[in-house]
């Protein structure tokens, strides 16, 4: 294990995932790592403006995947659908060092992980089933 990988941010994120579950969701969307079998449920409803309104998340993932849950929870209230998904795409595009640092608050602790390619899908878990959950919710509202 990396010093520089699993640094103290990271692990301190990783214990604060939530861990709470929206009892009916509008939208459920799950994804998982293929590498190394993290997953990451996201749950979410959506406000009369179709701005994500509460969220709800099951994360069974490694440390990385843990942080990155935490990390976007922390700010995914109020965010649209099209604010997920653009969010979810920057940091694809920076995970794979054709974009810019995405403009999420703390994204910059996974500076680190940038040279580590086998661990990027664990970190766009719960970005990729957010976007994901949002869409499907405002298609059903």
């Amino acid at each position: 294990m990396s010093a520089s990988l699993y640094n103290e941010r990271i692990l301190r994120l990783a214990t604060e995932v939530p861990d709470r579950r929206i009892e009916t969701p509008m939208a459920s969307s799950e994804k998982r790592s293929p590498i190394c079998g993290s997953r990451v449920t996201v749950e979410v409803n959506l406000d009369a403006e179709g701005r994500v309104s509460e969220i709800g998340m099951l994360v069974r993932a490694c440390a990385l995947g843990q942080a990155s849950s935490a990390l976007f929870a922390a700010d995914a209230l109020g965010r649209s659908p099209e604010e997920l998904a653009a969010a979810r795409d920057a940091l694809t595009a920076w995970l794979a060092g054709t974009g810019p640092l995405p403009d999420w608050p703390g994204i910059d602790v996974f500076v680190p992980a940038l040279t580590h390619s086998a661990r990027h899908p664990s970190i766009r878990l719960a970005f990729e089933a957010a976007a994901e959950a949002a869409e499907q919710a405002r298609g059903a509202g």
